[in-house]
């Protein structure tokens, strides 16, 4: 008993301990008492429903605390010494019944349009396909000429801290998706099941072989951020990082040509190249009979 209850204590001096001497360590846990800092619809409607739940069970673990105050000092041998024989009250029972059902409406409204909200997959502006490897992620972006880049984690060694990187969070090549755009993530995996999961962007899809799942985001901000393989595929699984950076349209473009690939055509680019080629075709018959009708008169 005593030993459970000192555990926790002793897990929090580990982590105090270990973001004192580890440089690395600290850096990567800022000390935050929340959820990292949302840069998505999606993960934005995540903050407002876990703070709303934490209104609510904090209610009633105050409540059930007072109950259990006033009960022990209530109803204790020495202030109660003659013990009550009710068994039942009809109005206690009804209020203990109908009042978690109200409780667990007012979580259940918010927590479905959530649900659908991430599930709904806008128009995508962008497709990246996701495949988990043991223990690496590639990322292909098949609207934009093919690409395809492996990431894999850098080594100690190979870590640059003035370009910003971080051992076990930073990727030699990193997934790049442009700003204030509809990515949609197509989620796969080749081996075993990896788990695609970007906290930042309130994403979290497992990579199952043989199977594509889906996932989108539409990040607001600028900058570098990092996920892990959620599902535990086997002795590296803490050493196959996400690392996606965030920049601007205009070098998202340069970053696709530099690839060897070409940004994906709207939809008015596509309905002009289509309203061209029935041109053409409709005006190649009448060409040819025209030629036909002047070999005929030249005869």
């Amino acid at each position: 008993m005593i030993k459970n209850l000192f555990l926790p204590l002793f897990a929090f001096l580990a982590v105090f301990t270990l973001s004192l001497t580890n440089p690395a360590f600290a850096e990567i846990v800022p000390w935050q008492m929340d959820f990292q800092d949302a840069v998505t619809p999606a993960m934005e409607h995540i903050n407002s429903f876990h703070n709303m739940l934490l209104y609510i069970i904090s209610g009633i673990v105050a409540f059930v605390t007072i109950l259990l105050v006033y009960v022990l000092i209530r109803f204790n041998a020495k202030a109660n010494p003659v013990p009550s024989t009710t068994t039942h009250n009809v109005l206690l029972e009804v209020i203990w019944t109908v009042v978690p059902v109200v409780i667990l409406i007012v979580i259940a409204v918010p927590s479905f349009k959530l649900l659908f909200f991430e599930a709904r997959n806008p128009e995508p502006e962008l497709t990246v396909k996701v495949t988990g490897y043991q223990w690496y992620w590639g990322y292909e972006y098949p609207e934009n000429g093919d690409i395809a880049i492996t990431s894999n984690m850098l080594a100690e060694k190979e870590v640059d801290k003035s370009k910003g990187q971080t051992y076990l969070l930073s990727a030699d090549n990193p997934m790049v998706i442009p700003v204030d755009t509809n990515v949609m993530f197509q989620v796969t995996a080749s081996d075993v099941i990896h788990s695609f999961a970007m906290p930042q962007f309130g994403i979290k899809v497992d990579a199952v072989p043989g199977r594509l799942n889906s996932a989108w985001a539409r990040v607001t901000k600028v900058g570098t951020y990092y996920g892990q393989c959620s599902e535990l595929c086997g002795k590296n699984h803490g050493f196959m990082p996400i690392e996606i950076k965030v920049v601007s349209k205009e070098d998202f473009a340069a970053w696709i040509k530099k690839q060897g690939g070409h940004l994906k055509e709207t939809p008015a680019a596509t309905e002009a190249k289509a309203e061209v080629k029935e041109e053409i075709q409709s005006a190649a018959p009448i060409e040819a009979k025209d030629v036909a009708t002047e070999i005929k008169t030249n005869k």
